[in-house]
């Protein structure tokens, strides 16, 4: 390895010029002197040093100063990930549903013989997907779950469905929804994706911001079930919530400190209806919970005043599968 050069402008620790002369801090100082407070007013100018340091205020933060009336262009929208799905059931799963290009398959080259790995090889070469096997250290390198059980897919990104889609009548089978607000751990993202998948639930609506997506970590927590559970992505979960509602599905969001009980839900359960489940630790928001029509709570016996969303959702989509399938 060569050794790192050093810095031009002179050794170490001596500040240089834009022109990498070095200045001496005795020059710096009366430089800043002169030109910042000369006369005990600033200069509005553009040809001394204080008018520059003036007009790049802020830039440094935000970029280039938009003029006024200017538009900023957007960046590009958050998608909802899992290019890379980590975990063997994940990954089999994957395959399976043939639902996105997968373009390569890692193994870990030390893997001791098993069945679940054996057939994510048969299905990814039958496939026609590249299957490499790689040194442990640089698959556990490039993993960004605790553990990738020696498997990691590389594949195009889920594709989002119109909430629209999510909505559309189904001969004797309303609408069944869930709504997630600003929930940010990918393992319970994960883990209520499988539960979703589990209850028969048509569609998860997950807002576009201030919120986790699919992560590795959450399509490991999840084990395949974001292959098969479509999810919208909304701008606003507010206003997602108002045009749910619009078209004739209860909105019910999950609370603690509510009155009415998740199990006393009876005949609405069996309707359209739409589970809506607050962040971790901060709940439902305020204007998340104005959109619903019925907040109820999950009844505790214990110490704890809730559940981890993820154990809720489980609870919350079970209770209604269990009145619609009489």
């Amino acid at each position: 390895m060569k050794p790192n050069k050093p810095a031009k402008g002179g050794p170490r620790g001596q500040r240089t010029s834009g022109t990498g002369k070095a200045r001496s801090p005795k020059a710096a100082g009366e430089s800043r002197g002169a030109s910042g407070r000369a006369g005990g007013s600033r200069s509005s100018g553009t040809g001394g040093t204080g008018s520059r340091q003036f007009s790049s205020r802020g830039a440094g933060r935000t970029g280039r100063i938009a003029a006024p009336g200017e538009v900023r262009p957007k960046g590009p929208e958050k998608s909802l990930g899992g290019e890379q799905v980590e975990g063997r059931q994940a990954v089999r799963e994957l395959l399976v549903a043939g639902n996105r290009k997968v373009r390569e398959v890692w193994v870990s080259a030390d893997l001791d013989q098993n069945e679940i790995v054996a057939d994510i090889v048969d299905i990814a070469r039958s496939m026609r997907v590249p299957v490499t096997e790689v040194a442990r250290k640089r698959l556990e390198a490039q993993a960004r779950s605790e553990a990738p059980q020696g498997v990691i897919a590389f594949a195009a990104p889920l594709q989002e469905v119109e909430l629209a889609t999510l909505l559309q009548r189904r001969p004797n089978n309303p609408p069944f929804l869930v709504a997630v607000d600003g929930v940010t751990d990918p393992g319970n993202l994960g883990a209520l994706l499988r539960c979703c998948d589990g209850a028969g639930v048509h569609g998860v609506v997950l807002p576009r911001h201030r919120a986790v997506h699919i992560t590795p970590t959450a399509a490991k927590a999840a084990a395949g079930a974001a292959e098969h559970v479509p999810m919208a992505m909304v701008g606003g979960l507010p206003t997602a919530l108002t045009r749910i509602k619009e078209a004739g599905v209860w909105v019910v969001g999950l609370d603690d400190e509510a009155d009415r009980s998740l199990f006393e839900l009876d005949d609405l359960a069996a309707e359209g209806i739409c589970l809506v489940l607050g962040a971790e630790g901060a709940g439902l928001s305020r204007l998340v919970r104005e959109r619903c029509d019925m907040i109820v709570s999950i009844p505790m016996r214990g110490r704890l005043s809730s559940l981890n969303v993820s154990a809720a959702a489980a609870l919350a989509v079970y209770e209604v599968t269990r009145h619609r399938v009489r």
